[in-house]
């Protein structure tokens, strides 16, 4: 059995730490469990929507389908913290596994809408837990020296599939039928089975992780500054979702351009979120988030120009480097300022600011933007970064106050 054993980390003060092997073989199971679950997720991320609306159910039902994912993954998320306390990692992975892959069969023979919507939601709830589990895993098995680096490979495993997987299932369906791109996605999901069993078998309040019972949601969010990281990854993950959701609708250029940005804000983000895992540990997480901040809306800011092929691909390299760093130092910060009983709790809160934001954003943009135009309304997103770069200052992080 693999024995985890946190190491308190040092404060976030800058200074180089010492060099450590990042990727075990236990981790390495851990990326490929998030992986594969992530490959599922996307495959039928935007297929399961277009299928619905050609079986009867419209845009509506397209909406619902969506609806129903979010809520199963932001149930999970709000759970996950209560589950890890009295279940042990390997367990509740294996169930995210199960929930997410099984009920994917049942869209094999197609259905009515009330079975797409049932199984997205309990995909959702799959797949938010699992999600929160290996970030958990991944927080524990890390070298507290280089766990910004660390941090910022798991975000490169993490962003692989939503490029490859999210243009394949549409591409499968398209070409061999929703069947092919169900049964894909149930065996990408129910891979992690395989082997689930390897990994370890603590809990998050086992002595062996540190000891003392985990922290609940709400206490987690009062301990040492949690909420205003989460705000401040928040304000990022608003602006992402927008990006993601009516950029195509909003720019002038040419399909092709729209496609290039989205690309560009794609890779950027990886590419951002690695390099600040790495300058990270070497001077400190809290100082990339006011750069961060200002890249990301220097980013959207360009977007007043959307008749522009330059500004649009320009804005999204610029956007899409600022959300990486955000990403990163924030979901670093927060897991070096939780207790080792609190880790779970900490991955459970970066995700739902992620979650929560990505779905908030898109909804109140959607409002907004049809009376005052997408250039302003982009704009007015961009701000929103500004205004939590208060809250992004840092000499409130730059003192670590253990529990």
């Amino acid at each position: 059995m693999t024995t985890l054993t946190h190491l308190e980390s040092s404060p976030d003060a800058g200074v180089a730490a010492p060099r450590g092997r990042i990727v075990s073989k236990t981790l390495s199971l851990v990326f490929g469990s998030e992986f594969a679950a992530l490959t599922s997720f996307y495959l039928l991320l935007s297929v399961t929507p277009r299928y619905a609306a050609q079986a009867g159910a419209g845009s509506a039902g397209a909406g619902l389908v969506t609806g129903a994912l979010l809520a199963g993954t932001v149930a999970a998320e709000l759970a996950s913290s209560a589950l890890m306390a009295r279940f042990r990692y390997r367990t509740l992975l294996a169930l995210g596994a199960v929930m997410m892959g099984m009920p994917t069969l049942a869209m094999l023979a197609g259905g009515p809408l009330a079975v797409i919507a049932a199984v997205s939601a309990v995909r959702g709830f799959g797949f938010g837990l699992g999600t929160v589990v290996t970030g958990a895993l991944v927080a524990v098995l890390l070298p507290p020296q280089r766990r910004g680096e660390g941090l910022g490979l798991f975000g490169v495993v993490a962003s692989a599939p939503g490029v490859v997987a999210l243009p394949s299932g549409v591409w499968l369906a398209g070409h061999y039928g929703m069947a092919v791109v169900a049964a894909a996605a149930a065996a990408a999901a129910l891979a992690p089975l395989a082997t689930v069993w390897w990994l370890p078998a603590a809990r998050a309040a086992d002595e062996q992780a540190g000891g003392g019972e985990a922290l609940g949601l709400m206490a987690g969010l009062r301990h040492d500054g949690q909420l205003r990281l989460a705000l401040v990854f928040a304000a990022t993950t608003v602006a992402g979702g927008v990006v993601v959701s009516f950029l195509p609708l909003a720019a002038a250029a040419s399909g092709n351009v729209v496609a290039a940005g989205l690309l560009a804000q794609a890779l950027t983000a990886t590419a951002g979120r690695w390099w600040a895992g790495r300058h990270g540990d070497r001077h400190g997480h809290a100082n990339l988030l006011v750069p961060g901040l200002a890249m990301a809306t220097a980013g959207m800011g360009a977007m007043i120009w959307l008749g522009s092929a330059g500004a649009v691909i320009a804005g999204m390299c610029l956007f899409g480097a600022g959300f990486g760093i955000v990403q990163n130092a924030t979901l670093a910060l927060m897991i070096d300022r939780m207790p080792a009983s609190g880790l779970g709790t900490a991955s459970a809160l970066w995700n739902l600011a992620y979650d929560a934001g990505y779905g908030a954003g898109p909804a109140v943009f959607g409002l907004f933007a049809g009376h005052i135009g997408y250039p302003v309304a982009f704009a007015l997103t961009g701000l929103l970064m500004l205004v939590a770069m208060p809250a992004a200052r840092p000499g409130r992080y730059l003192t670590h106050v253990g529990s």
